[in-house]
């Protein structure tokens, strides 16, 4: 793929959207992998008949939609429900995200991914961005925001890849522990230039 792609991850509550809107803001074309797995789960799509089937409707809300929170601590407690879930999802969630970076036109695009590594869509990108944050800061963003309860989300914290592990893969990493955004838009408004500049190197 000839698309200059970084791959911009981390831990739940890191602030991946906050960064996301920063290089947008830059008019770089953000994909993101959440955006692209409830497009494959809209309401009438073979990916969702066939969760219902599984699931049964109580997954289902009453507007036709995929009850996500339901079914995001039924995996957490079900690791057969979970493998499943994923054989069915990631090949779809995978082929909107190609079409969706076909269709970028900025000089370089974002692909925002909570399990880039995970799910081995690092292989999809040149260069890995990772937002680092201490777990004590995750859990209080992720409380701040969601309706999961804290040992919930410290549960979804120990089933994701360690700071370490994800650091490991990193090309470039974003600070995120004192949460101020005017330090984290410089950090953004200078990977931003590496990017292009990188981006002029190879065309020469």
């Amino acid at each position: 793929m000839s698309k200059f792609i970084i791959g911009l991850t981390g831990g739940i509550g890191s602030g991946k959207t906050t960064v996301s809107d920063m290089f947008a803001n830059l008019d770089i074309d953000i994909i993101d992998a959440d955006i692209a797995a409830r497009i494959v789960v809209m309401p009438g799509s073979k990916a969702l008949i066939a969760i219902e089937a599984y699931f049964g409707s109580d997954f289902i809300t009453e507007m036709g939609e995929l009850n996500r929170t339901k079914l995001r601590s039924q995996i957490f407690s079900n690791l057969d429900d979970k493998a499943w879930l994923n054989n069915l999802l990631h090949p779809l969630i995978r082929e909107e995200i190609l079409t969706q970076i076909s269709k970028s036109t900025s000089s370089y695009c974002v692909l925002v991914a909570p399990l880039l590594i995970e799910n081995g869509l690092q292989k999809l990108v040149n260069r890995v961005l990772v937002i680092n944050i201490d777990e004590a800061h995750q859990v209080a963003r992720t409380a701040a925001r969601d309706p999961s309860s804290v040992a919930e989300i410290k549960r979804i914290i120990a089933s994701q890849m360690s700071s370490e592990q994800r650091l490991s893969f990193a090309d470039d990493i974003i600070n995120n522990q004192d949460l101020s955004l005017d330090n984290i838009r410089q950090q953004v408004t200078k990977l931003d230039q590496k990017y292009r500049t990188l981006l002029l190197n190879n065309e020469r």
